[in-house]
């Protein structure tokens, strides 16, 4: 679930967006509407919401003097500016507001404003992996935080849906909010790591056998047994002389 708080001085206008992300993005969850930017700042230091939806135009203080209230490094949440005015889109823009939405808010403009903070979260997330794959690493983001993995103690990942299941070698599993798609393209750049089936993802090294049998799979030294999909067999099998030498 992705956190977010509303900030806006009129009760219809909380009550509204908060309907309006229930019914059009389930995947947030809204913890706290707040009616001035005082109180709202003090929801963000107490909850730690991932997006803002912050009203401009407010008594007391405007959504624009918002970084009037945190230092230069306290800022960890997106903004997404919400107005009935849009004269001030580009001072939303100044601020480096991911999005601007212009009241009333149409379920569309909404959508997309939350795919691209995915998106953005989502290229982060790679950036932060591809940087740990230099030392061995990955970066898996689990919930809010981040773990950081050897490479070497992956033995093979398995996709269920939007999740990826990464089975290590003492064992253990981990269930990471990630696609096994987005961790091909980040451990595809480890001579290691190779797709075999549209579901699993393998470390060659703890491949013990390929057996033609029962549709072709893999044994593996942790006594597992990983299928191969025929177009991928001469594939892994080339990839493995590749890895040996």
């Amino acid at each position: 679930m992705i956190k977010a708080i509303i900030i806006d001085d009129e009760v219809q206008a909380r009550n509204l967006m908060n309907n309006l992300i229930q019914s059009a993005c389930p995947q947030i969850d809204v913890l706290a509407s707040c009616d001035n930017l005082p109180n709202g700042i003090k929801a963000i230091r107490k909850l730690k919401p991932q997006i803002v939806f912050l009203d401009i135009e407010m008594p007391g203080h405007s959504g624009l003097e918002i970084n009037d209230f945190f230092g230069e490094n306290e800022i960890d949440f997106e903004i997404i500016f919400t107005t009935a005015y849009n004269q001030y889109a580009i001072e939303a823009i100044k601020l480096s507001a991911m999005y601007y939405l212009l009241k009333p808010i149409s379920e569309e403009d909404l959508i997309d404003a939350i795919k691209r903070y995915e998106s953005k979260q989502l290229k982060k997330n790679q950036e932060a992996a591809q940087q740990e794959i230099q030392n061995n690493k990955i970066a898996v983001p689990i919930g809010q935080s981040i773990k950081f993995i050897e490479l070497d103690e992956i033995v093979y990942l398995k996709a269920d849906n939007s999740y990826t299941e990464i089975h290590l070698m003492d064992g253990t599993s981990i269930i990471a909010s990630r696609t096994l798609k987005n961790f091909e393209d980040v451990l595809t750049q480890n001579k290691n790591f190779f797709r075999c089936h549209k579901s699993y993802m393998i470390n060659n090294n703890y491949v013990e056998n390929y057996v033609k049998s029962d549709g072709g799979y893999l044994s593996l030294k942790t006594k597992q047994e990983i299928p191969i999909t025929p177009d991928k067999v001469e594939a892994f099998l080339e990839y493995s002389r590749m890895v040996k030498r």
